[in-house]
Formats: C-alpha cells, structure tokens, sequence
C-alpha cells in the first residue's frame, strides 16, 4: 500500500509542479504581451501628437508670403496618407508588412516636416512669430519623444519575442496563440538630410 501511496504523492506533485509552471509561464508571457500593447499604445500618442500639430503648423506657414505651396502640399498629403494605413484597434500588429507601411507613412511625414522647416529658414519674419517658434519646439519636443517610444518599443518587443521562442514556453506560446511582434527599423537615408528646392513662383522670400 505504502509504494502506492508514494507512486501517488510523486504523481500528484508532478502535476501539481506542471500546473504551477503553466499558470507562471502563460501570465508571465501575458504580461510581456500586454507590455508590447501598452508600449504601441505609445508610440501611437506621440505619432498622434505630431499629427495633430500640423494643421496649426500648415496654417501659421501658410500665412507667409509666397510660402512653397508644394511644401505645404507635401506635408497635408504625408499627413492623410499616414491616416489611411490600416492597423489592429488595441494591439500591436504582428504583420510585419503592417508595421513597414505605418512606418513608411509616418516617415514620410516626418520627411514632409524637416522639409518644411528647413524652408521655414528663408523666412525670417515666420520665423519671429511667437506661434511659429512655439509649434517649431512642440514639434522638436514630439520627434524626440518619438524616438524614445520607439526605443522602448523595441525593447518590450524584444523581451516578448524571446520569450515565447524560448524553450519550453515555445510549447505553450504556439498553443495559446502567442505570435511574435515586428520591430520598428532604421529607415534607410534616414541619415541624410532632406534636399531642398525652394518654388517661390518667381516672387523671392521676404529678407532680413
């Protein structure tokens, strides 16, 4: 009777240790998938920031005299287009191919943007007004903030990734439907600034 018991109890504790490794290991990855949601959730507030300033930018430039109006363009275009790339509603995407199309929109946005500033320089009366200079550090402030998430984000992801690619959690993470997440990539040229051809439409900017 005694072996049986013994038999038992050794049974009984095996499953009671597969139990407890299955409940740590799923709320442990669980948690490294919420902490990749909340770290998108982010990014996607700091993108929205600078979304968001650019009518107020657009609008303050626009007041110059013979402001680039393909400048202008560039950036209400860039700044649509970001708006009509499709993404999952409270999560990370785990296409990479989602992923790639956001990020090229918003970089074209944010190439829109230098853009614009860098023209801004050839217009010095712009560039003295209080609204400008205000929006040109909220602007400043928010690409920064940008690259932070960014960094972050990648960080959880990598975290995550390792964890469900992990073994034996590989086992549990193909069972429950956890799939890994793409990072965000350096954009290529990024590194280069942006080319400037300034199209006053013959009329020369105002001077110092």
């Amino acid at each position: 009777m005694k072996p049986l018991l013994v038999v038992l109890g050794v049974v009984a504790a095996g499953v009671l240790a597969v139990g407890l490794w299955f409940m740590g290991t799923y709320n442990s990855l669980v948690g490294l998938r919420e902490g990749v949601n909340g770290s998108w959730a982010q990014v996607q507030n700091v993108y929205q920031r600078r979304a968001d300033l650019v009518p107020n930018l657009v609008s303050t430039v626009s007041g110059a005299a013979n402001f680039e109006k393909s400048t202008l363009m560039a950036v209400t275009e860039a700044r649509a287009s970001v708006g009509r790339v499709q993404l999952p509603a409270g999560t990370a995407p785990s296409d990479p191919a989602q992923l790639a199309a956001f990020q090229q929109a918003q970089g074209q946005l944010g190439s829109a943007l230098s853009r614009l500033l860098v023209v801004s320089e050839q217009y010095p009366d712009l560039k003295a007004t209080a609204n400008f200079r205000d929006l040109q550090a909220q602007l400043e402030g928010t690409e920064n903030r940008i690259a932070v998430e960014r960094g972050r984000f990648n960080e959880v992801v990598q975290a995550y990734d390792t964890a469900i690619r992990r073994f034996p959690a590989v086992i549990l993470a193909g069972m429950f439907g956890f799939t890994p997440r793409p990072y965000f990539n350096a954009v290529a040229g990024s590194e280069v600034p942006p080319k400037v051809q300034f199209d006053f439409g013959g009329a020369a900017p105002a001077k110092p």
